[in-house]
């Protein structure tokens, strides 16, 4: 009976550092008050949750701020205290900052915008899912071991293809959660075995372990590592939408709520790529060989298909402005997806990752704007086509002359300086990587991209076909608007603002 005694009740009780888990927590107490005042709210209530949404979302970022002066970690083994499943540094706060934001902002577009001409959204199930993704991205890129890791990527991915179907009766939403339920399902199964063959050969499931251990594995379970670090390799492409994982996301935008499609193309983008940080650069170093070149190529295909995806997409078509966002958003992520590759043959591994951060904060600044000039124009001609943004300057110039700077700033064109500035960052770190084929490939389709960034810019400024009609922005759209806008601008003007988070303190 000795034998099966319990451990004293000391050793394994966990101190909790409460302000360290904020922002997450937060999000999701918010998300349960909001399921149960909905039982209780009446119709003239119900927008109520909307806005007791914004403010726990704002909330959720203000309690950042209390985290800048220094690294706090919690949940950590009580026989090593320096091995944790939940680490605050600055790059938890980086990307906390930028899922919370994004939340924040498709919060904003969402308040006057959950009944359309497709018709109208449930308020209480609406709210209560966002804020349940918002809290899974937030806790996910302070994950420290693979069980948190996998369980935050899930808490972040199950609503968010539930918000994609949230519409009763509509064929496209409801064929556009399947989608993504099914692409989430087979992520998911692939990274949870790869993890299992991880575990079984390491015996441990915290990230910094994991580093130390897999290099000396047993002989006879080296096969076993090999496979698990593929089949979580390949569970993670699936969440990045890197080709050819990527046949989802046109369908998913198109059917989703134009919000929800803003949310997907920024905080779920967040969520897989941090992932893939997590587990490549800190749990995986010594097995850069295997995981550099294969994000070398998935980052070159993932380029080159979304930015031939966009070309495709014809102005006249229905859903055409959203299409051309979705595949364009498949062309970020190979920008995205180099610096990680490269920071498998660079010596500063931390300065690739942070290039993908600065990067990843540019693109969702103006990707966010350019989803909520969209959502805006949609309340008017909802098939949102690109040949109905034609003469927008005429009937809105301000809203026009802010899509024009957010497609620029994609495109890496002057006034939108940040982009370029961020497309130089990845590109310095693929050179500095020794990876010039992948500087070229990612050159030519900056290029490719200026032709439809630069078609759809002009289109607003051309002549409208009949009287130009106007556009009424609802306070809340006008806030996100102008949010974006002012950061847009903010960093174009001061670009080192981003740049200075090439120092993630990763390492």
């Amino acid at each position: 009976m000795s034998s099966l005694a319990l451990p004293p009740a000391e050793s394994v009780i966990q101190s909790v550092d409460w302000l360290a888990i904020a922002p997450p927590t937060l999000a999701a107490v918010v998300g349960l008050v909001v399921l149960v005042a909905d039982l209780f709210a009446d119709e003239r209530r119900k927008p109520l949750l909307g806005w007791l949404s914004v403010a726990g979302l704002a909330a959720s970022l203000l309690l950042l701020l209390p985290l800048l002066d220094g690294d706090r970690s919690t949940f950590c083994l009580t026989g090593d205290p320096g091995v944790c499943s939940y680490t605050a540094d600055r790059f938890t706060l980086v990307v906390q900052l930028l899922v919370l934001g994004g939340a924040l902002l498709t919060a904003l577009l969402s308040v006057t915008g959950l009944k359309d001409a497709r018709g109208a959204l449930p308020e209480g199930e609406f709210w209560f899912l966002l804020l349940s993704s918002a809290a899974g991205a937030a806790l996910l890129p302070a994950s420290r071991d693979l069980a948190t890791l996998v369980v935050a990527l899930e808490v972040a991915s199950l609503p968010a293809f539930a918000l994609v179907g949230l519409r009763y009766g509509d064929r496209r939403s409801s064929e556009a959660a399947l989608k993504f339920f099914l692409s989430s399902v087979t992520a998911t199964a692939v990274s949870l075995m790869g993890i299992s063959f991880l575990y079984a050969s390491t015996g441990t499931l915290h990230l910094t372990r994991l580093a130390e251990r897999i290099p000396d594995v047993d002989g006879q379970l080296t096969t076993l590592a090999h496979a698990g670090v593929v089949l979580t390799l390949v569970g993670f492409a699936f969440k990045t939408a890197a080709v050819p994982f990527h046949f989802w996301v046109p369908d998913t935008y198109v059917g989703a709520p134009l919000p929800v499609a803003a949310y997907l193309s920024v905080v779920g983008k967040a969520v897989g790529f941090t992932g893939l940080i997590l587990v490549t650069v800190v749990a995986l170093p010594s097995y850069g060989d295997v995981w550099g070149p294969a994000l070398a190529v998935l980052a070159a295909l993932t380029m080159t298909v979304g930015n031939a995806g966009a070309l495709r997409q014809r102005a006249t078509r229905a859903y055409s402005a959203v299409r051309l966002l979705a595949w364009s958003s498949v062309g970020q992520a190979g920008y995205l997806l180099v610096p990680i590759a490269a920071a498998a043959y660079s010596d500063d591994a931390e300065r690739s990752i942070g290039s993908t951060v600065a990067y990843a904060l540019m693109y969702g600044a103006v990707n966010l704007g350019a989803f909520a000039v969209a959502a805006l124009l949609g309340r008017t001609k909802p098939l949102n086509r690109v040949s109905d943004y034609r003469g927008l300057y005429a009937a809105s110039p301000l809203t026009a002359l802010l899509l024009a700077f957010f497609l620029l700033c994609l495109a890496g064109l002057p006034p939108g300086v940040i982009g370029l500035f961020a497309k130089v960052t990845v590109f310095s770190a693929a050179v500095d990587a020794g990876l010039g084929w992948l500087a070229v490939v990612m050159a030519v389709n900056v290029v490719i991209a200026l032709f439809y960034y630069l078609q759809w810019t002009a289109l607003l400024f051309r002549a409208p076909e009949g009287e130009p009609g106007t556009h009424r922005v609802p306070a809340p759209v006008t806030a996100a608007l102008a949010a974006t806008g002012v950061l847009a601008l903010a960093l174009s003007g001061a670009p080192q603002l981003v740049l200075r988070f090439t120092d993630t303190g990763l390492f």
